[in-house]
């Protein structure tokens, strides 16, 4: 059964925005996280949330261009994509710890989404 699934990823020019979506099913987490993944590279983590009180991280690469929200209600996870740049383009995960944990890590995190696709071009 899936428990992590993300929607919103697309084409978009450089300098427009873009919403990813991530709803988790069964079960709440303590904290949802946005990796993204470009060929020849690295997962990196994009953003986190925790869901208690809603404390977010930025990686510094996209720091004050996305933002990280979530829908208590809805159990869905939001990353608000801005100012989009060509080294944005990477297929973006939506992640979930097993426990609660402050890591920042790709093995920190347990549950994956199957990831979304997102290509910036001029």
């Amino acid at each position: 059964q899936v428990q992590l699934e993300e929607s919103g990823g697309g084409l978009v020019q450089a300098g427009g925005s873009l919403r990813l979506s991530c709803a988790a099913s069964r079960r709440t987490f303590y904290a949802m996280a946005w990796f993204r993944q470009a060929p020849g590279k690295e997962r990196e983590v994009v953003a986190r949330i925790i869901w208690s009180g809603g404390s977010t991280y930025y990686g510094d690469s996209v720091k004050g261009r996305f933002t990280i929200s979530r829908d208590i209600a809805k159990n869905t996870v939001y990353l608000e994509m801005n100012s989009l740049k060509f080294e944005d383009t990477a297929t973006y995960y939506c992640a979930a710890p097993g426990r609660s944990t402050l890591g920042l890590t790709r093995a920190d995190y347990d549950y994956w989404g199957q990831g979304t696709q997102v290509t910036v071009s001029s």
